[in-house]
């Protein structure tokens, strides 16, 4: 049958009018259970629970964790995530300090929560347009601050991934071909703090090194590596036929919280001839503070460096930096070639070509919204003003007898001890009475309580209430034990 004329347009119209009404109110839903929700975890914030100090079985029951053949409505699921939400310890109130990251940047979780609307990929500038140039920028600007004007690097989802890509990075660029044919049966040797991180010796097995190829070098009082006792070790694996490749230097070693003396070690590497890794995860935020900078003095002679944006700068998590001093290394060692993909006729506007990963999410915005706030001078700030609560939490303990500074803090973390308790034990019960969460470590031969002052908007009569907090769970803590253990 015959249409009248112009019904097709009209129809197509009133499609499109239908569909555009569906999708705002899709969207009106959406953005209503978002502010919703945000708004009551926001509201609640001060009391929301830094600990779970629940039982895991309780909270599958309570919180309808199971997963079922049938779907529910959105209604019912919005409502399954408050209350997830509202059970999950925050990282931003001011009795978590647990972690090597805390608060909240209000800008950065702005981006964070736009990041999936767009749903980029960030591995060809034809898929993310402007968000690689984003990405290009903030890691220009960090390399810049290490000290590499012609630096190059990559967002990764972590620390250990970090150390991971420089460890493979520094294989490859040692043995000839290993890329290409694997490794060539030679025994190899990889050079950490005895307080580095405990990824070294994970990514050593992962890449075919074995995790008995690393060596850990003692420290000395401060916590850092000693040069003596590295250049000892080096000497041996050599007259024993091993071939050492790669020093990791720690800028804040995850207990303690010290720094290695890196232009000491890069004297090494450079007279060993050895790659030359810093792992800043926690520390590498320094190199944005004048005052403090010194702790990471000699970082410009290294070969890469991992850095945390999520951890001292206090970006949403996770939003983690590899940097390296050479340009083209990671094409090298990480490039390969899909012309269904990478199409970008300019060099570095399809970064997938230097990443472990194809598919990878945006976590750039996130940092350059932060960046863009605070400038290079905002961010010397906060990192300074962590150093001070460090330093008055230090000094409050120190003054307290009660409680025992185990070191002077090299930088944020401060550790300590309740006088003839049990760190561990103490611990656990300010978690599972839901205090406050707060983790402990070895320092030693002692296990110290550990407080990381990492969250800039605590004021000192937060840090004397945490204290206070420690000292009446210790009271209800059986003595003996804990101090050397």
């Amino acid at each position: 049958m015959a249409q009248p004329q112009g019904s097709n347009e009209r129809a197509t119209v009133t499609l499109a009018e239908g569909r555009h009404g569906a999708v705002e109110a899709a969207d009106g839903r959406l953005l209503d259970t978002l502010f919703e929700l945000a708004s009551r975890q926001l509201a609640a914030e001060a009391e929301l629970p830094a600990t779970t100090g629940r039982p895991p079985d309780e909270l599958v029951r309570e919180l309808g964790i199971a997963l079922g053949e049938e779907g529910r409505s959105f209604e019912e699921v919005a409502a399954r995530l408050g209350r997830l939400l509202a059970a999950t310890p925050s990282s931003a109130s001011p009795r978590f300090f647990n972690q090597l990251f805390g608060g909240r940047d209000d800008i950065a979780v702005l981006a964070e929560m736009l990041t999936p609307l767009v749903n980029s990929s960030m591995y060809t500038y034809k898929v993310a347009g402007p968000q690689v140039l984003v990405e290009r920028e903030v890691l220009a600007r960090m390399a810049a601050k290490v000290g590499w004007t012609e630096g190059e690097g990559a967002l990764v989802p972590g620390g250990s991934l970090a150390n991971l890509t420089a460890l493979l990075v520094a294989r490859n660029e040692a043995v000839e071909r290993a890329r290409e044919d694997g490794l060539d049966g030679r025994p190899l040797a990889i050079y950490t703090s005895a307080d580095g991180h405990y990824s070294i010796g994970k990514n050593a097995g992962i890449l075919g090194l074995g995790r008995r190829s690393v060596r850990r070098i003692a420290t000395d009082r401060h916590g850092r590596m000693r040069p003596d006792e590295l250049r000892r070790a080096i000497a041996a694996d050599r007259a024993a036929g091993r071939r050492p490749l790669a020093i990791n230097a720690t800028a804040g070693t995850t207990v303690v919280g010290a720094f290695d003396p890196l232009r000491e070690l890069a004297a090494v590497a450079r007279q060993e001839e050895l790659w030359l890794h810093v792992d800043g995860a926690l520390g590498g935020s320094v190199v944005l503070s004048r005052r403090h900078r010194r702790l990471v003095d000699g970082a410009e002679l290294a070969d890469s460096f991992a850095w945390n944006a999520h951890k001292m700068m206090g970006v949403p998590l996770s939003c983690s930096a590899l940097l390296f001093r050479r340009r083209g290394l990671m094409a090298r060692h990480l490039g390969e070639s899909a012309d269904y993909l990478f199409q970008s006729s300019a060099d570095g506007l399809d970064p997938g070509k230097q990443s472990l990963q194809c598919g990878r999410r945006n976590d750039a915005l996130k940092l350059w919204a932060a960046w863009q706030l605070h400038g290079d001078l905002g961010y010397a700030e906060r990192i300074d003003r962590l150093f001070e609560l460090a330093r008055y939490a230090a000094r409050r303990i120190a003054a307290d007898p009660a409680l025992e500074l185990v070191l002077e803090p090299p930088s944020i973390n401060v550790c300590f001890e309740v006088r003839g308790k049990p760190s561990d034990a103490v611990c656990a019960r300010l978690e599972n009475e839901r205090r406050l969460l707060i983790g402990h470590g070895r320092v030693g031969d002692r296990r110290a309580i550990r407080l990381v002052c990492v969250n800039p908007d605590l004021a000192e009569p937060d840090l004397d209430a945490v204290l206070d907090e420690v000292k009446r769970a210790a009271a209800g803590v059986a003595a003996g034990g804990g101090a050397r253990r």
